[in-house]
């Protein structure tokens, strides 16, 4: 008997032999509704009563297989300059129960409303939102148990925060590649939990050492409480290494790729609100904490560490309702040493230079806004009626850029490509820059052109981000973003270093001109590099 077209349908299709029979089956309707219709009726159930139970056994898996191969039909390479073209085709036979109009809608739906029904990412954003605000309340709670514990009148506090913020940064550099590579090996769930219930137990019990140890004999003329308080700030910071790389690696695994955008959108919103609320309402929120847990009876000063902590513990309680359906990986195929994972990490960041790209333009970008939080101190001097100690509104009009930023992208930005969104943000970046050292001075000229930089600077920065989620294999996204979270704040240094040191000898408009044409160039190559990747 020879095979006919419907027999066809249900053996494994390569991406070229489903893109040829979409195009050879579409002339014989006229349009796609009656192609629907025609394939969801009788003619799967005839062929299932030629079919013995073991043949329709082996169709239904068949048509499992068909899925995966339609989904590969669209490359990556067309993902990261279309990302609204990555929509894949399913087979005839898996549309039985799809009404063509709901389809349509579906394809349609674009904005936050897709990611804010999907639970599994409400469950990841909770998580970060209480994970988000216990990081930035943190340092508010240590410097407070500094000041409260091991500052007399005559010191000055810069030392010991100086301490502190060395702490909490060596474990990036020392860490962040490595703990990338591992959590590629482990569950991203049991990473995001594990690592904010521990964080959780880490402030809580701070109480208790400071405690036991307030009657010791000092370490290398250090308090025993301070060292402490350090060595606990070590780990906290350690334990954040490994969520930073699972929780990006965990976005991709619970939001469509058409979504991805709008995703991370919403998570660079909350990460530059939780910057505001935190460091605005960290210390009157730590002492009302305090207030209230005098109120109900409890032990003076145990308030402060309780909301810490409490808020790192429900972020782990929150994310235990995540499902991220992966795979256990196969100890077969796990790499002899850790270090060898960070080579293919690194081998693969040479092979792709759209990743590479998409990592130098974070870096700059990053750059660009540690120079400005130092810029930000000398600009509150020199502005009328502003104190040094006020930058902070400066930079809190940044962080409303960037979040305002992000609204405008997860809402219409799926309509363009990630070059062209970057390509933008690079533009209006230099002009912001150049429009700041024309006005370093006024303060109504100041205020909305930094706000304007933060406003691009999520043009380039969220496109960016999720162009190297689309572009990273799932068990290589661990060690790209470990790499990425070490390669950047490594490179936050050399701006918080040298910004400083630029405006003293040049001045602030020269140092903004130099931002702008660095971020100038970065443009440029992003650029020719997409031409390049076109042709």
């Amino acid at each position: 008997m020879q095979s006919s077209n419907l027999d066809k349908k249900v053996l494994p299709l390569s991406p070229s032999h489903v893109k040829k029979h979409n195009t050879t089956s579409t002339p014989r309707s006229q349009n796609h509704l009656s192609v629907v219709r025609d394939t969801t009726s009788s003619p799967s159930q005839i062929h299932r009563q030629e079919m013995s139970a073991k043949d329709v056994s082996q169709d239904d898996q068949n048509k499992t297989c068909i899925s995966p191969a339609a989904k590969t039909d669209v490359p990556g390479e067309a993902n990261f300059h279309q990302p609204n073209a990555a929509v894949s085709q399913k087979p005839d036979g898996e549309n039985k129960s799809v009404d063509t109009e709901s389809t349509s809608k579906d394809t349609q739906e674009y904005g936050f409303w897709p990611v804010l029904k999907n639970p599994n990412f409400l469950a990841l954003w909770g998580g970060q939102v209480f994970c988000q605000l216990a990081d930035k309340v943190y340092l508010v709670l240590m410097i407070a148990l500094i000041n409260t514990h091991f500052q007399t009148g005559a010191q000055t506090i810069s030392a010991w925060v100086s301490a502190l913020m060395m702490t909490f940064t060596i474990p990036a550099v020392l860490f962040g590649s490595l703990a990338g590579a591992f959590v590629d090996r482990w569950s991203k769930k049991m990473v995001l939990v594990g690592t904010n219930i521990w964080r959780g137990i880490l402030v809580l019990i701070i109480p208790s050492l400071l405690w036991l140890t307030q009657d010791w004999q000092p370490i290398a003329m250090l308090p025993v409480g301070f060292v402490i308080i350090l060595g606990i700030t070590f780990l906290v910071s350690t334990l954040t290494q490994f969520f930073a790389p699972a929780e990006q690696a965990a976005i991709p695994l619970v939001v469509k790729e058409k979504d991805l955008l709008s995703a991370n959108s919403l998570y660079t919103t909350t990460m530059m609100a939780s910057v505001i609320v935190g460091f605005a309402i960290g210390e009157p929120l730590l002492a009302a904490a305090d207030q209230l847990w005098l109120l109900l009876g409890g032990s003076d000063g145990l308030g402060k560490e309780i909301v810490v902590g409490g808020s790192y513990a429900i972020a782990g309680l929150i994310l235990l309702l995540l499902v991220t359906n992966e795979k256990p990986h196969a100890p077969t195929k796990e790499s002899p040493h850790i270090f060898a994972d960070l080579r293919d990490g690194l081998r693969f960041l040479g092979k792709n230079h759209r990743l590479r790209n998409a990592l130098i333009q974070l870096i700059i970008l990053f750059s660009v806004f540690a120079a400005l939080t130092v810029l930000a101190v000398r600009m509150a001097e020199v502005i009328p009626n502003l104190k040094p100690q006020q930058f902070g509104f400066l930079l809190a009009s940044g962080g409303v850029g960037i979040g305002l930023g992000a609204v405008i992208l997860g809402q219409f930005g799926q309509r363009f490509s990630y070059t062209h969104l970057s390509l933008i943000g690079c533009v209006g970046m230099v002009a912001s820059l150049i429009g700041l050292s024309i006005f370093t001075q006024q303060l109504w000229a100041v205020l909305p052109l930094v706000m304007t930089l933060g406003i691009f600077g999520a043009l380039v920065g969220i496109p960016m981000q999720t162009a190297i989620q689309t572009e990273t294999p799932t068990e290589m996204r661990g060690k790209v973003f470990g790499l990425q979270n070490n390669v950047i704040n490594i490179a936050l240094t050399l701006p918080l270093g040298l910004a400083g040191v630029a405006e003293t000898f040049v001045g602030l408009q020269a140092v903004f001109l130099g931002l702008a044409a660095i971020v100038f160039l970065g443009g440029l190559l992003n650029w020719y590099i997409s031409l390049s990747s076109v042709d």
